[in-house]
């Protein structure tokens, strides 16, 4: 950190508390700040370069300083800088807005709901669900099924829902009853002996069991990521999907889809709901909608859903939420701008094209005696760093290769997230295959720079 009293260090040192952060840590450390972006990368206020791997958090679909985007707000703040949905109030953005999600959605899904983020998208789920039950003359009808290691969100609702130790500890978290079911991650969570196919039986059975043990009656839905995110890009196992939609359909439970990271192109394809064949009731998107420009994010949900709600607001007189920004002009318009582009310019097809680049690439660590395992889809993949690669000891502390491999990338000109000691990429949409090789690159140096730390402490 600079010396400087006065410097813009020092200054965010004094008066920001920063999130998923050791705060006595940073007083000494300081923070990197960011000034500027362009493409695939971002500049320091010293004018280092780092590739961003990390598309900001999980986010810049189109990169850094895409114009269009700048001139799509400013449009917009210029005609109608701000205006609220709420007593039947609208505006042309949020209205062109949802209905370009709807058109590009799995068919199931015909209404939408604006929030800013997604934690406040999946609250709201909790909200609907409950309020939706209510109204169907079903209280009991309130839990929701969730895994651990699912990341949903940190308020007080979807942070219950996110299956993080960190983000329980200490918040008095669960707060509204969910029932955490096993992470589906085969390569962490496999008995010995166990195949792939056994542990999606064995995941099933547990669904099954748990449904029965607490009844039918007080489940409401079963909230995922269709591919873990923020947990440590965990791809469910061959057939998991279809198994637990059965189990859900057959006992009147919602499924709903948290593709708050994997949406708009993650994967390779639109939605991973389109790559795993997942028809949700409910679909949560957020952060690639705008490429996270503006804070943004969107309810996807059921016209079965939409009418009773709907009833249930006639009966009662209104639904009795939203939020200030809900369905921002300024928020929607950039939207509509991004998936503009990233349909023009093909990016769900070059996130298929250079995620295979990625993760040929990436494969070619799982021999290093550090890796455990390399795993992904498309432009998401993380590679897990060991202790012992024979029997898949964790370091300890966890997370001590991690914030090595971390710090390393930063020098070698790379933005990485340490998830304990899982490393995860996710770049912007945008990345060509030579960038991608040269990401990886960098990698490869920080994990050499990692291993020459890790035998000497």
């Amino acid at each position: 950190m600079s010396a400087l009293p006065n410097s813009i260090q020092a200054r965010d040192v004094r008066y920001l508390l920063h999130p998923a952060t050791n705060a006595r840590k940073h007083e000494t450390a300081g923070p990197i700040v960011i000034d500027r972006g362009e493409g695939i990368r971002v500049f320091d206020t010293d004018g280092k370069e780092y590739i961003e791997a990390m598309a900001g958090l999980w986010s810049v679909a189109v990169g850094f300083g895409e114009p269009r985007l700048a001139d799509a707000a400013h449009r917009q703040m210029s005609k109608l800088p701000y205006y609220h949905s709420f007593s039947s109030k609208s505006n042309e953005p949020a209205i062109e807005l949802a209905e370009r999600l709807v058109q590009m959605s799995p068919e199931r899904l015909q209404r939408v709901f604006f929030t800013n983020s997604g934690s406040e998208a999946n609250d709201t789920v909790v909200k609907m669900v409950w309020y939706r039950n209510n109204a169907r003359g079903k209280p009991e009808k309130k839990t929701f099924l969730a895994r651990q290691g699912g990341y949903h969100g940190i308020t007080i609702a979807s942070g219950s829902l996110t299956g993080l130790a960190t983000n329980h500890r200490d918040f008095d978290l669960p707060a509204i009853p969910v029932k955490h079911l096993t992470c589906p991650h085969y390569w962490r969570q496999g008995l010995e002996g166990e195949s792939e196919a056994a542990f999606v039986d064995r995941l099933v059975q547990e669904l099954e069991d748990t449904i029965e043990a607490a009844g039918a009656d007080t489940i409401a839905a079963f909230i995922g990521e269709p591919l873990m995110g923020a947990g440590g890009v965990m791809p469910p196992p061959e057939g998991y999907w279809a198994r637990v939609q059965e189990v859900c359909r057959r006992h009147d439970i919602l499924i709903v889809a948290d593709e708050v990271i994997n949406g708009f192109g993650r994967l390779g394809t639109t939605f991973a709901c389109d790559y795993y064949g997942i028809d949700p009731d409910v679909m949560v998107v957020s952060k690639q909608i705008t490429s996270s420009y503006q804070p943004l994010a969107a309810i996807l949900f059921s016209d079965a859903i939409y009418q009773d709600i709907a009833d249930n607001t006639a009966k009662i007189g209104t639904f009795g939420h939203g939020f200030t920004a809900s369905g921002h002009p300024v928020a929607c318009a950039v939207g509509n701008e991004n998936l503009a582009i990233i349909e023009e310019r093909g990016l769900v097809a070059n996130a298929k094209a250079s995620g295979e680049v990625l993760q040929r690439e990436l494969a070619r660590f799982r021999d290093h005696p550090l890796v455990g395992e390399v795993r992904g889809v498309g432009l998401i993949a993380a590679v897990e760093l060991v202790a012992d690669k024979a029997t898949k000891a964790r370091f300890d502390p966890v997370g001590k290769a991690g914030a090595a491999l971390f710090g390393f990338g930063h020098e070698h000109g790379v933005i990485l997230r340490a998830i304990g000691d899982q490393i995860a990429f996710c770049p912007p949409l945008i990345i060509t295959p030579e960038e991608v090789v040269e990401t990886v690159a960098r990698f490869e140096r920080a994990l050499a720079d990692t291993q020459a730390y890790l035998a000497a402490n």
